[in-house]
């Protein structure tokens, strides 16, 4: 998959440097659920909750740790922020997604639709999955 290097991002904008090829969850997935896919791939850093196309919320793994019910809903322990307008600069999603473990940003429109994720390399120098 192609990458934005940090360094060329100055003068984009989260629309272009989207991961738009992501799964989202379903809003009413449990926690059982969402371990399982978390567990179905080591490149999994963030699970995405969505009601159709809009954005319920997001998860880490570790939001699921200890002792949780797993058929608890995942929605329950679901964070709906932080996201990021596609019309952002890009710098706003990259700081965004470096203040999370998962590295990862849900990219959500003023109408609340999930159109994506940004998703930043693991040595925080620019932008995974874009194209």
């Amino acid at each position: 998959m192609a990458r934005t290097p940090l360094t060329a991002a100055s003068d984009l904008t989260v629309a272009e440097v989207i991961h738009k090829r992501f799964s989202a969850l379903p809003a009413d997935a449990t926690v059982g659920q969402v371990r399982d896919w978390f567990a179905e791939s080591s490149h999994r850093k963030l699970a995405v909750l969505a009601d159709d196309e809009r954005f319920v919320g997001s998860l880490t793994r570790d939001d699921l740790t200890g002792d949780v019910d797993p058929l608890r809903p995942a929605a329950d322990l679901a964070s709906d922020g932080p996201a990021v307008a596609p019309d952002a600069p890009a710098q706003t999603a990259h700081q965004l997604a470096i203040a999370s473990p998962a590295l990862r940003v849900p990219v959500v429109d003023r109408d609340g639709t999930l159109i994506g994720v940004v998703g930043i390399t693991d040595d925080l120098a620019g932008f995974c999955g874009t194209s």
